[in-house]
């Protein structure tokens, strides 16, 4: 055998012995793209089917049906308490409707979970099987090798041992990088020792160079793939490939494992700045997100007072939920926190507007319920002939109108309707009853003037006697007279007060009697207004007058039992007081007067 024999594990073997995918970045998850959308019916069938599969063919498909089937069932149950508390129904009171769906999903993932576990358990031991057997292989290469006088005669079944060791088996994660490392030190051991002849080494590292070659084509293929992502993973298969590919002639192993070293820097360049680039995107989604949150906290809800205001902020609200979504993944680590956060904040915004609403329609209702109960008191009152009193009581109601809020718009024409034709009606028939005496008004006026000039005449060329005759007859006449138009009364009764005040000073007609006629007019004129109100007010002030001075009366009796009549100024000061007491009775007596002119009117 020749010396030329060589090595066949060298530096490239050990480098890519300690090649693992343990040195890719730690990174987020891609997303697989979602199936089809099934219904809960549809994803129970498709389950109940699944389940009958081998569990290694079908266990993702299963996790993904069992998480669509939540997905649904939650959106479900958020739909349904939207819609019982959109219906005024008490949050709390929820109860979600059962499903039995989910109880058949139950059963039948339990049923799968069992087959799962006694898979694992089967695959466990089975991988138990496969390192045994390998670690067979591996003492049995072992031992071809420490037979190193026969070693030519074991290299057929160093081969067939070489392809049983290759051959796809699952083994226990923990053990394939010690296993592999034994093997490539016994195969080049048994190289090392091993004396064939030149052809067949040579035969031997031809077969392997064209398949490292090839290895290194496709490794610089890759560099072209746009799914870098699809790209790293082929080039972990590549690895994988070219460990279990024997050696290449000496002189060539280190330029060969150089350009395939250098193809696989490229994609691990490149699958690390994509991770990279990921990751940089990732923050720029969590700042964006979170920037989100923070603009739909700082609404302040109490603020918005009106139907307009809130359906304005909703659609600012519609907008960035349409960004969120627009948003790709957050860091792993606040992704879902993020969601949350997003989610409860505009949960909170919808809860409040419905609060809003719900309590502006309680208002809504309160108001039409006053505003019907205003209705019905202008309705009652619209055929009343008590033209004054009912005036301002309709006035009043419509005062009061203006003070009531608004009610829904579907009500607001219609009881608005309702109450103003009431009111119309009523000014209606009033129009057509005072336009009669507004003729009536204006003959009274001329009659009073004339009253008044009358009194006027009366000068001293008229004897006292007929003077004071004259003075009652035409008091008298103009009681009898009825009402003026409204806005000449005061300036017509000023002119008639003076005249009347001129004569009694002339003619020193009594004072009391001349000022008990003047408020007997007053009360007669508030009594031909209808005021029974002011009436009753100033008997009441009356009333509080005479008690006033009946308790002054009272204060000068007993202070007169303290005078020194013997005193020299006792005497003059008796008589001041004698003349208050006297005044005093006169004005009671004048009040006494005036209270019952006020109860003949009443």
């Amino acid at each position: 055998m020749n010396e030329a024999l060589e090595r066949s594990v060298t530096n490239e073997e050990q480098e890519l012995q300690n090649t693992t995918l343990d040195t890719q970045p730690e990174v987020t998850e891609v997303p697989e793209k979602q199936n089809v959308k099934l219904t809960k019916e549809q994803i129970v069938e498709t389950l109940r089917d699944l389940i009958e599969k081998p569990v290694e063919d079908v266990k993702e498909e299963v996790d993904s049906l069992k998480q669509a089937y939540y997905k649904i069932k939650k959106a479900e149950i958020e739909e349904a308490k939207k819609l019982f508390v959109e219906q005024g129904n008490p949050e709390e009171q929820f109860q979600p409707e059962p499903d039995s769906l989910e109880e058949q999903l139950k059963e039948l993932l339990a049923t799968f979970k069992e087959k799962k576990a006694s898979y694992l358990v089967q695959l466990e031991q089975v991988r138990e099987e496969n390192l045994q057997k390998k670690k067979e292989i591996l003492e049995e290469i072992k031992s071809l090798t420490e037979d190193t006088d026969n070693i030519n005669k074991h290299y057929n079944r160093f081969q067939q041992l070489q392809q049983s060791f290759k051959e796809s088996a699952e083994l226990p994660a923990s053990s394939v990088n010690d296993l592999w490392k034994n093997y490539q030190a016994y195969v080049e051991r048994f190289y090392d020792l091993l004396k064939i002849n030149k052809e067949l080494r040579d035969y031997d590292f031809k077969k392997n160079l064209e398949q490292k070659q090839a290895i290194c084509e496709s490794a610089e293929a890759l560099s072209s793939n746009e799914d870098i992502i699809a790209a790293f993973k082929a080039l972990q298969q590549l690895h994988n490939e070219w460990r279990e590919i024997g050696p290449v002639a000496k002189d060539l192993r280190e330029d060969l494992w150089n350009r395939f070293k250098d193809a696989s820097t490229i994609i691990n360049k490149k699958y690390q700045q994509y991770f990279e680039a990921r990751k940089d995107e990732e923050q720029k989604n969590e700042d964006a997100k979170t920037q989100l949150c923070l603009t739909i906290e700082a609404i302040e809800v109490d603020k918005l007072t009106s139907f307009n205001m809130w359906d304005e902020k909703t659609k600012e609200i519609i907008a960035l939920q349409e960004q969120w979504k627009q948003l790709g993944f957050a860091p792993r680590k606040t992704n879902n926190v993020l969601f949350e956060r997003f989610r409860k904040s505009c949960d909170d915004f919808f809860n409040k507007k419905a609060e809003y609403f719900k309590a502006v329609k309680d208002e809504l209702a309160q108001n039409l319920e006053k505003k019907k109960a205003l209705c019905e008191k202008a309705e009652a009152l619209k055929d009343s002939t008590d033209w004054r009193s009912t005036t301002d009581t309709l006035i009043a109601l419509q005062k009061e109108w203006k003070t009531i809020g608004p009610v829904a718009k579907k009500y607001s024409d219609v009881v608005w309707k309702r109450f103003i034709t009431a009111c119309d009606y009523f000014f209606d028939q009033k129009s057509k009853q005072t336009s009669s005496q507004k003729a009536q008004e204006q003959e009274n006026l001329k009659i009073k003037k004339e009253i008044i000039a009358k009194l006027a005449a009366i000068d001293e060329t008229t004897p006292d006697a007929d003077a004071s005759k004259a003075v009652r007859e035409l008091m008298a006449q103009w009681q009898s007279v009825g009402f003026v138009p409204f806005k000449e009364k005061d300036k017509i009764y000023r002119e008639y007060q003076d005249a009347l005040d001129k004569q009694f000073s002339r003619l020193n007609m009594n004072e009391t009697r001349n000022r008990l006629d003047s408020f007997q007019s007053t009360v007669q004129q508030m009594a031909s207004d209808q005021s029974q109100n002011k009436l009753y007010r100033e008997r009441e002030r009356l009333m509080r007058s005479y008690e006033q001075k009946k308790n002054e009366l009272q204060t000068y009796e007993n202070n007169m039992g303290f005078l020194n009549i013997s005193s020299k100024s006792a005497g003059g000061l008796l008589k001041e007081m004698e003349r208050k007491m006297q005044k005093l009775k006169e004005e009671m007596e004048l009040i006494v007067q005036k209270i019952e002119v006020i109860d003949q009117n009443l």
